[in-house]
């Protein structure tokens, strides 16, 4: 049997096969915290603008390997990681807001929270600020780690730096300037501390129970 025949196909995108996803809301669904004009110019534009840009490096890889030419790789790796990293966090990003939020935080969220920062109220404030003071452009992240089995709170500047590999996003707030010049100016801070409105708890608790599953171990398994 091949490789092809084995391995799983749900889910697969072939090279330059990404497409932007819908927004799971009307655009005037996050009013006042994000307006209809700013999450239209947001979705429509900024990240189909990733979708694009995923696409043309993967179809420029593809092309490099058909002819043996890396002479550009470095270009076409780089704007890989940044588009590629658009596209999966700006994803995550409207699935976690919701109208007016979605309940409390979840069973295993609460749990996992109180593990490791000691309550919800540290949790919040460790993020908000770190959202905050992010450099230039980026993200504040909560992602679980399943290189040792917990949450971890990171900043991503751009959409790539900062990260450590394998950690998988769960609550994902977008700092560029973009996600809230319209509304907020400069005043990040306000955007940041109003975001915590529209948490949609319940895609983020789904998408913890999904990472929990999922290991990346950094010790080898003889016997196997």
């Amino acid at each position: 049997m091949s490789v092809e025949q084995t391995r799983p196909t749900k889910g697969y995108v072939p090279p330059g096969g990404h497409k932007l996803p819908p927004l799971p809301y009307p655009y005037n669904a996050l009013e006042p915290v994000i307006s209809k004009r700013t999450l239209r110019i947001h979705h429509d534009r900024h990240h189909l603008a990733y979708v694009e840009g995923l696409n043309k490096a993967e179809l420029r890889l593809v092309e490099a390997r058909r002819m043996g030419d890396f002479s550009l790789v470095k270009h076409w790796e780089r704007e890989l990681a940044f588009h590629g990293s658009g596209h999966i966090l700006h994803s995550i990003y409207w699935t976690v807001m919701a109208p007016g939020g979605l309940r409390e935080p979840g069973y295993y969220t609460c749990l996992e929270i109180e593990k490791y920062f000691g309550g919800f109220a540290p949790f919040k404030e460790q993020f908000t600020e770190a959202s905050i003071q992010v450099e230039a452009s980026g993200w504040g992240v909560l992602c679980w780690v399943p290189s040792w089995m917990r949450l971890e709170i990171l900043t991503a500047e751009k959409h790539q730096n900062l990260t450590q590999w394998g950690a998988i996003p769960l609550l994902v707030v977008d700092a560029w300037e973009h996600a809230y010049y319209l509304d907020y100016q400069n005043r990040r801070a306000d955007y940041v501390r109003a975001w915590w409105s529209l948490v949609n708890w319940n895609e983020v608790e789904r998408r913890l129970r999904l990472a929990m599953r999922t290991r990346v171990p950094l010790e080898t398994s003889f016997g196997m």
